[in-house]
């Protein structure tokens, strides 16, 4: 079956969204346990891209699927996880990039490079990492991983909090500041 990418993010109700992201199935990685551990030779770059043994990953299905198998554990090392054994990756930033937000009704919804859909939230909270001259804002995504915020989607999530007269956004009830502690 071919792959149908959700439709443009300005184009879905919170509704829709939250409706996608609750049909999407994927591969229970928390609760496997492999025995066998490995190098995957692989690199996601900090602009997003996959790397498999120095070439780039052209093809959007596979570093789609690949995607659906990271985790990143508690010392901060990313894996792709199978039942049979956990690879090692190299992640030069964040596994994601989120490339577009909407807000709509208190809430903040996210396009990831892989077309996922996450909406910000006490699961899924925003980060402010860097400092004043060189910002950098991350998503919680699953198992671990984040996604970066891109410079337009910074910048989208920048006017937002102006909006609202400081520089912190709300969504599902939760409050998040754009500013590097």
């Amino acid at each position: 079956m071919p792959y149908v990418p959700p439709p443009d993010l300005g184009n879905l109700s919170l509704d829709e969204i939250a409706a996608l992201v609750a049909e999407r199935k994927l591969p229970p990685v928390g609760e496997w346990r492999p025995e066998r551990s490995g190098d995957s030779e692989m690199r996601i770059a900090a602009d997003g891209r996959w790397y498999h043994q120095g070439s780039e990953i052209t093809r959007p299905a596979m570093v789609r699927a690949f995607a659906t198998l990271l985790v990143r554990d508690s010392e901060g090392r990313h894996w792709l996880v199978t039942p049979q054994e956990r690879l090692s990756i190299v992640v030069e930033d964040a596994a994601f990039v989120a490339v577009d937000v909407k807000q709509e009704d208190g809430c903040l919804a996210f396009r990831l490079n892989t077309d996922d859909l996450v909406i910000a939230g006490p699961e899924h909270p925003l980060r402010a990492a860097g400092d004043a001259e060189t910002p950098a804002l991350y998503l919680a995504v699953r198992h671990g991983t984040e996604a970066r915020l891109n410079r337009s989607t910074y910048l989208q999530l920048a006017e937002i909090a102006l909006q609202h007269g400081d520089m912190s956004v709300a969504s599902q009830g939760a409050t998040f500041s754009l500013v590097p502690a």
